[in-house]
């Protein structure tokens, strides 16, 4: 059941009080002010993607390569058989020798916002730097403009891409690891299921999914719990998967590859990492993706951060429970590494 655009389905779900959030986070949040609070709309989405540009300057190459101490490259390569050609940002330490282990990282930005630059930084300075990664950020189209299944397309013909050329950039091609953010996060758990599903010649190593957006239905508890609250809700969420799925928004044939909460198939998948807010809409659409991926039989590490909302580690980056969020995820990537490493 769909409703208009911009609004959620209207099944009906008890709810209770939503759970608290964590006093330091919550006070970054208050911070913020109303403006960076407001809700998604079809009518405001130019405006906010205006302010989400400002608040998330695209650094450049130059910014990027941080005097040095790593290798930045854009690269423009083939999309799928007509498609245009995807955006690439590639990069890794500059002093590391070898054929490197390589994290193929999406943007969030909820699908209609974003871009592969603005992550960089991050990454760099928390993974690729520590870890000798090296690591590709992937410029897919956006929604409305382009919907499914353009940008997972993108997102696709980048790793068939990277992989084929993986010597000349000097990755190992049998070191892959899928990863991203919010949207990104969905983008990564769709592309991991489209890769086991096509058998495009290699698996990665593992899926790195950070708040996943995974469910377009916007039925479970956590989704109606947390309406109106925190950086984004379950209203805001609508419109992005709108935006995305177009006239298929809610359909009740929807392809996991389009919102990867629909599969009934878990199995396959690479060791996973997924990690969400209690006080957040996507809490409980993850933890039952981690609880289908375990019933498949597979490897799924979660955690539910205790009264974190979407997005706290980027409005509060020095907080506590953003540096134990940070260290979990490094420690994960490492584990995953170290069971990799080449003799």
């Amino acid at each position: 059941m769909t409703g208009r655009w911009g609004s959620p389905p209207r099944e009906a779900v008890a709810v209770r009080t939503a759970p608290p959030f964590d006093a330091e986070l919550g006070a970054a949040l208050a911070a913020l002010g109303d403006l960076l609070r407001e809700r998604l709309t079809p009518e405001n989405l130019a405006a906010q993607r205006e302010r989400d540009a400002a608040s998330r300057p695209r650094p450049t190459a130059a910014e990027l390569r941080a005097d040095g101490r790593f290798t930045v490259e854009e690269l423009s390569v083939p999309g799928l058989p007509g498609s245009p050609d995807v955006t690439l940002v590639y990069a890794r330490p500059a002093d590391a020798t070898g054929l490197l282990p390589v994290l193929y990282y999406m943007h969030g930005g909820g699908m209609i916002m974003g871009n592969a630059w603005s992550v960089l930084p991050k990454i760099l300075r928390d993974w690729s730097a520590p870890l000798g990664l090296a690591v590709v950020s992937v410029e897919y189209r956006l929604a409305p403009e382009t919907r499914y299944p353009g940008p997972l397309e993108d997102c696709h013909a980048g790793l068939l891409w990277t992989v084929g050329h993986a010597e000349e950039l000097g990755i190992d091609d049998k070191r892959v690891i899928i990863g991203g953010k919010s949207a990104g996060g969905g983008l990564a758990a769709a592309l991991a299921l489209l890769n086991r599903d096509r058998g495009d010649g290699h698996t990665p190593i593992g899926q790195l999914l950070q708040c996943p957006m995974l469910d377009d239905r916007l039925n479970t508890h956590s989704a109606h719990q947390m309406t109106d609250i925190g950086l984004w809700d379950r209203s805001s969420t609508a419109v992005a998967w709108q935006a995305y799925l177009g006239d298929r928004y809610g359909a009740p044939d929807l392809p996991p590859y389009a919102a990867p909460a629909r599969t009934t198939d878990l199995s396959g998948l690479p060791p996973t990492y997924l990690d969400v807010g209690s006080a957040e809409t996507f809490r409980d659409e993850n933890v039952a993706y981690a609880q289908a991926i375990w019933r498949a039989g597979g490897d799924a590490e979660l955690h539910v951060w205790p009264g974190a909302f979407h997005g706290f580690d980027s409005v509060a980056p020095t907080a506590a429970l953003t540096r134990e969020a940070r260290h979990a995820r490094t420690q994960w990537l490492s584990r995953i590494l170290g069971r990799t490493r080449r003799k």
